[in-house]
C-alpha cells in the first residue's frame, strides 16, 4: 500500500478494509520525498472516489474483500516494470453498411463459475453504486439547471472494458477507482483481477431485471479503428461480456464521409435508437468507443388515463410550465426525511426493480439534497420507508443523455482522467499499435417508461384520507435492481418537457 504524506509530515501508510468494503486509513508519522508526495495525492484522490459503499441489509454477510471475489486463479503481485504476456490479436473487419449483424460471441469464455454469484453481484453493486454516485454528483454540479441522467452500471462496465487493455501501471489506477485493488499490494506491483468475471457479473445484474415482467435492459457497444488495426482478443471479448451485442469495425477516419458512415452504421445497428453521436473524427485517432444502455420499464400499477390532468410544474422560483401529471391513489412506501428535508417514495416497476423518487420539501433545493447523497443514505431511505395511503401525482417523463467518459472523470478529478484515459494512460494491452490512445469514449443512456402497468389498479378500501403528494418541482430519482441493490439509473428532472 502506498503512503500519502501531508505538509505536517503525517501520512496514510496503511489501511483497513471494513466489512462493508470501505477503506479506513490509519495515520502514522513518516517522511516522504516530494515526488512520492505528488504520486500519493493522485492515489488518495482515487481512493476517496471509491471509499463509501452500501451497508445496511448486506452488513451481516461474511465479508470477503472484493479483490478475492474477482481475482484470477493463482494471482500474484506483478511488478509494474515486468513485460506483459504476448497478445493474442484479432483483425478488425471493415465497416460495411450491408453487414449489420453483431460480432460473433466468444462462447468459449462464458462464465461457468456460478459459485458466489449472489455475493459477487451484491459486492459489485456496492462498488458501482459508490462510484456512480460520485460521478453523478460531479456531473450534476456541472449541469445545475438541466436534466441529468447517468447509468452507474454502464459507466462501470465501460471502465472495466478499458481496464482489460491497460498496461499494469494504468490498470493499477483503474483498480483503485473501481474499488478492486488488493489491500496488500505496494506501490511497485499490482495484483490483477479478472476483468471478464467483473463484466459477466454486471451482465448477471442486468439479466435479473430482464427476468421481471416486461422491464428490459439492452446494452450495445461499438468500437471503430483505422484500417489494418488489430485489437487484443482480450479487449474484444470484453466488449462482448459487457454487452448484448457488439460491433467492432474499421474505416478511414480521413475520409470526408467517415462521420456520416459511423453515425449511419450506429443508427441502423441500434434500431434507430442511437443517432448522430459523432460530429467530427480526428485522422490520428486510434479508437472511438460508444456504449448504449437502454432501460425500458413499466409501472407495476397502472396509472389511470382518466386521472391524468394538465398541471403546473415549477421549473424554478420564477418559471412554470404546464405538463400532464399522472395520478394514482393507493398504498405506497414513503418517508418524510425531516433531516434532509425531502420526501422519498418507492415505486415498484417490476418483480425485481423499483424507483426511488426524492422530492425536496418546499423551500429546500435539489442541489442541497444531492450534495448529501451517499450509498448509505439511499440504503437508509429504502430500509425506513413506511406504508401509507398516497394520492401521488407524477409527470410523464422519458429521458436520454450522452455522457463523455473523459468529462465524467475530469469532473471528479483531472488527475484521475489523465491516468485513466488521458495523456498518462497506457493501453499496451489493447493493440499492437503503440502508442495506442482512446480518442473518444461516449455513453448513451436512455430511460423510457411505459404509461401502462403490469397490474390493474386495485380498488382502494383503506380508511382515512390519502396524503396528497404532487411531484410538481425538480426531483431526483434512482432505478434499482432489487436483488443485488445495484443502481441502474441516477437522474434529476428539472424540466419534464425537455
Amino acid at each position: 500500500m502506498m503512503a500519502q504524506c501531508n505538509s505536517k509530515g503525517h501520512c496514510l501508510k496503511s489501511g483497513l478494509w471494513t466489512r462493508q468494503g470501505s477503506f479506513t486509513p490509519r495515520e502514522s508519522a513518516c517522511t516522504a520525498s516530494q515526488e512520492s508526495h505528488s504520486k500519493m495525492k493522485i492515489v488518495a484522490a482515487l481512493f476517496l472516489l471509491c471509499c463509501c459503499t452500501f451497508a445496511g441489509s448486506r452488513a451481516n454477510r461474511v465479508y470477503v474483500h472484493p479483490f478475492y471475489l474477482f481475482a484470477a486463479e493463482n494471482v500474484s503481485c506483478e511488478t509494474l516494470q515486468t513485460q506483459n504476456k504476448p497478445l493474442e490479436m484479432m483483425a478488425v473487419a471493415p465497416l460495411d453498411m450491408d453487414v449489420l449483424t453483431p460480432d460473433t460471441r466468444n462462447v468459449s469464455q462464458v462464465d461457468t463459475q456460478r459459485q458466489n454469484i449472489t455475493q459477487r453481484t451484491a459486492v459489485l453493486a456496492e462498488l458501482l453504486n459508490s462510484l456512480g454516485l460520485r460521478m453523478y454528483q460531479a456531473l450534476s454540479g456541472k449541469q445545475q439547471s438541466g436534466n441529468v441522467l447517468l447509468s452507474p452500471v454502464n459507466v462501470y462496465g465501460t471502465l472495466v472494458t478499458f481496464y482489460l487493455g491497460a498496461s499494469k501501471k494504468t490498470a493499477s489506477s483503474y483498480q483503485l477507482l473501481l474499488g478492486l485493488s488488493r489491500a496488500t499490494d505496494n506501490e511497485d506491483c499490482v495484483s490483477l483481477v479478472d476483468g471478464h468475471k467483473v463484466l459477466r457479473t454486471l451482465q448477471s445484474i442486468n439479466s435479473l431485471v430482464d427476468d421481471g415482467p416486461k422491464d428490459e435492459i439492452n446494452t450495445q457497444v461499438w468500437a471503430f479503428t483505422p484500417p489494418q488495426t488489430q485489437l487484443a482478443a482480450d479487449f474484444v471479448h470484453g466488449t462482448q461480456d459487457f454487452s448484448d451485442s457488439s460491433f467492432i469495425r474499421s474505416l478511414d477516419f480521413n475520409s470526408q464521409e467517415a462521420v456520416q458512415q459511423v453515425n449511419d452504421f450506429v443508427e441502423k445497428t441500434s434500431g434507430g435508437k442511437v443517432k448522430n453521436m459523432f460530429t467530427q473524427l480526428n485522422a490520428s485517432s486510434n479508437l472511438l468507443f460508444l456504449s448504449s444502455f437502454n432501460f425500458q420499464g413499466n409501472w407495476k400499477t397502472v396509472f389511470q388515463a382518466e386521472k391524468t390532468t394538465e398541471q403546473e410544474f415549477y421549473v424554478d422560483e420564477t418559471t412554470t410550465i404546464t405538463i400532464p401529471l399522472m395520478t394514482h391513489t393507493g398504498p405506497y412506501h414513503y418517508l418524510n426525511d425531516k433531516v434532509r428535508r425531502c420526501t422519498v417514495v418507492k415505486l415498484s416497476l417490476s418483480k425485481r426493480s423499483y424507483m426511488l423518487l426524492i422530492l425536496p420539501h418546499e423551500g429546500s433545493s435539489l442541489r442541497e439534497i444531492e450534495s448529501k447523497l451517499r450509498t448509505n443514505v439511499m440504503t437508509s431511505w429504502n430500509e425506513n420507508l413506511q406504508e401509507g395511503l398516497l394520492e401521488l401525482s407524477l409527470p410523464k417523463f422519458s429521458m436520454s443523455a450522452v455522457n463523455n467518459m473523459r468529462d465524467l472523470l475530469t469532473n471528479m478529478d483531472t488527475q484521475v482522467e489523465e491516468r485513466l484515459l488521458g495523456d498518462q494512460a497506457e493501453f499496451s494491452q489493447l493493440s499492437d499499435t503503440q502508442p495506442f490512445t482512446v480518442a473518444m469514449a461516449l455513453n448513451k443512456v436512455t430511460f423510457e417508461m411505459s404509461e401502462e402497468g403490469t397490474e390493474a389498479q386495485a380498488t382502494t378500501h383503506e380508511a382515512g384520507i390519502p396524503l396528497k403528494l404532487s411531484i410538481n418541482r425538480p426531483f431526483f430519482f434512482s432505478v434499482v435492481e432489487g436483488d443485488s441493490g445495484a443502481v441502474l439509473m441516477l437522474g434529476k428532472v428539472t424540466n419534464p418537457a425537455l
